[in-house]
């Protein structure tokens, strides 16, 4: 069993989907059915901004992935807090406690600032769970774990941005791919409400997987160019996370889809890599 003492780092990914009767109740009082409420501000978001969604304060959790990372940055686990298994609530608290008993691990995210965390914390909020810690506004107020430039959170894309100076059209997708990594396999976070609709919970779970384990190489790659870690022991890391990929295909098959569109992305950049035939043209 890990101890509490080995892991530093809590990288996390969170799916979640619309509360349909919430939407209803304050959107028309509940005179609307919830399904029906939830599509007609589905179709005004589509209409006033481009896109159907709904702001996270109407979300709940679904499935909420996470890798526990070692102090020396190697993968230690992969898990995966599921609505199935006790509801959203369940999730959260699970979620929190853990940050609590591996003595609050710095919480790893893409773009989490303006999603994952609020919405654990309104999460929190909504089921009355205690998360004293992370509220605390006792301490100096760079020291608070919610200031924004606190350590208890490093968002990647925020890191990747400039804090917000810029934006990166492509999202993880992007950023995962121009590191060789497998990126969107085929679910896309806009089609997580209709796989829930479906019942298809477990390819939540894997999409939520997939888009943790691009998380964790964008963070060792970040690692890198702070200086945290040196560019072989990130090799070694990639390594190490491949074999334990491999190890656990039988029991998560995810794996093995996420192994072939790693390496498919691999092979067509070494295929297409017209960067290093100009970077030869130019040194010549």
């Amino acid at each position: 069993m890990t101890s509490a003492e080995d892991i530093s780092y809590f990288v996390f990914d969170i799916e979640s989907v619309p509360d349909s009767a919430l939407v209803s109740l304050v959107r028309t009082a509940g005179e609307m059915p919830p399904i029906e409420a939830l599509k007609e501000y589905q179709a005004e978001l589509v209409e006033k901004k481009g896109t159907d969604f709904v702001p996270y304060a109407f979300h709940v959790p679904v499935s909420l992935a996470l890798a526990k990372v070692c102090s020396d940055y190697s993968l230690k686990d992969l898990i995966v807090l599921k609505i199935e298994d006790g509801g959203a609530k369940n999730i959260c608290e699970r979620f929190w406690s853990g940050w609590k008993y591996y003595g609050h691990p710095q919480l790893v995210t893409f773009n989490g600032r303006g999603f994952d965390i609020p919405l654990l914390e309104l999460t929190a909020f909504r089921y009355g769970l205690p998360v004293a810690e992370w509220f605390d506004d006792q301490k100096p107020s760079f020291l608070q774990c919610r200031n924004r430039y606190s350590s208890a959170h490093f968002d990647l894309y925020d890191f990747l941005t400039n804090f917000g100076a810029t934006s990166i059209v492509g999202g993880l997708n992007l950023v995962a791919k121009l590191l060789r990594k497998s990126g969107k396999i085929g679910t896309k976070g806009d089609m997580v409400q209709e796989l829930m609709e479906d019942g298809r919970l477990n390819d939540i779970h894997s999409y939520c997987r997939c888009d943790v384990l691009d998380t964790y190489f964008v963070f060792l790659r970040s690692s890198v160019v702070r200086g945290k870690i040196s560019k072989e022991r990130e090799d070694e890391l990639i390594e190490q996370t491949r074999l334990f990929l491999e190890e656990h295909i039988e029991e998560t098959p995810i794996y093995g889809e996420y192994l072939d569109a790693w390496k498919y992305v691999e092979s067509f950049l070494d295929a297409n890599d017209d960067i290093s035939r100009l970077d030869l043209h130019f040194v010549k």
